[in-house]
C-alpha cells in the first residue's frame, strides 16, 4: 500500500462489497436480472464491468490539492458507524493530499453524466441530485484521519426514496444519478472547508468515508430496475411476442 493508494474500507469491509459483486454477478447468470439492466439503460456486460472497475479503481487517488496539517495520523484503523477505515502509513507527510478516487467518484460521474444524456434526465437528474445532496450535506460528519464520512446505507435510501417519488418509469437511472452526484457534492464537495485540522494523510473524494455509499447506489440502481422489470416487460410488445405461448389450433 502506498499512501496515495489504499483500499478505502478494512479488508474484511471491503471483502462484503466484493462479496456483493459476486452474488450480482451470480443473479444475472442465472438470469433474474436479465431486464433489470434494460431499464437502468445499459447492457448486463457493461453494468457489471462498471461495478468492477468501481472496486478495482477505489484503490487509486488521483490528488489535486494540498492542505497543510500540524499533525498527521498514521497507520491507524478508525471505526465510523459501523464500518472501519484504513488509514495509510505515512513518513514526514506534512500535508492532507486532496485527492480525486478513480472508483468512487470518477467513475460514476461520468457513468451519471452518460445515463443523463441517453436517458434525457436534465432536470429530474438535477432534482434528484439536489435532494440527496441536501440530506447528505446535514448527515456528512467529519472524521479524524478519514475526512469527511457518511453512514454508508444513507446514500442508498435517500436516493432509492427520491427516485421513486420522481419518476418510477425512470426510477433506476435517477438514482445511480441523483445517488452518486449528491453523495459526492453533499457529502464530500460542500465539506472540504472542514478536512483541515482532522489529521487525514489523503481526503478523497469518493474515497473513504463515501465510496462504500456510492457502491451500494449501484447496487440500489439495479434493485429498482429489476423492481420495475415486470411493467416494462408487460409494455414491451416485443418482449411478449417472445415469451407468449404459441396458440392451440383443434
Amino acid at each position: 500500500m502506498s499512501p496515495l493508494h489504499y483500499l478505502p474500507l478494512s479488508p474484511a469491509f471491503f471483502s462484503i462489497l466484493v462479496a456483493l459483486f459476486i452474488l450480482l454477478v451470480g443473479l444475472i447468470q442465472v438470469g433474474i436480472l436479465r431486464y433489470a439492466y434494460m431499464r437502468l439503460g445499459v447492457t448486463s456486460r457493461v453494468a457489471l464491468l462498471l461495478l468492477l472497475a468501481s472496486l478495482i479503481g477505489s484503490y487509486v487517488n488521483i490528488p489535486v490539492a494540498e492542505l497543510p496539517e500540524q499533525q498527521i495520523l498514521s497507520g491507524q484503523e478508525i471505526h465510523f458507524f459501523g464500518m472501519r477505515y484504513s488509514v495509510p502509513v505515512v513518513v514526514d507527510w506534512p500535508a492532507t493530499v486532496i485527492a480525486v478516487n478513480l472508483g468512487g467518484a470518477l467513475i460514476p460521474t461520468l457513468m451519471s453524466f452518460y445515463l443523463l444524456a441517453r436517458n434525457n434526465l436534465w432536470v429530474l437528474g438535477l432534482l434528484a441530485t439536489a435532494c440527496v445532496t441536501a440530506v447528505c450535506h446535514v448527515l456528512a460528519q467529519p472524521v479524524p484521519g478519514v475526512g469527511i464520512a457518511l453512514p454508508p446505507f444513507v446514500p442508498a435510501v435517500a436516493t432509492a426514496i427520491v427516485a421513486l417519488l420522481l419518476s418510477r418509469q425512470h426510477a433506476a437511472p435517477l438514482a445511480y444519478i441523483g445517488g452518486s452526484l449528491g453523495t459526492l457534492a453533499g457529502a464530500d464537495l460542500l465539506n472540504l472547508d472542514r478536512v483541515r485540522g482532522l489529521g487525514a494523510p489523503v481526503a478523497s473524494i469518493g474515497g473513504a468515508g463515501t465510496f462504500d455509499g456510492i457502491f451500494l447506489i449501484g447496487i440500489m440502481a439495479v434493485l429498482l430496475a429489476s423492481l420495475s422489470s415486470r411493467g416494462w416487460r408487460s409494455s414491451n410488445p416485443d418482449d411478449a411476442t417472445e415469451t407468449a405461448p404459441p396458440p392451440r389450433h383443434r
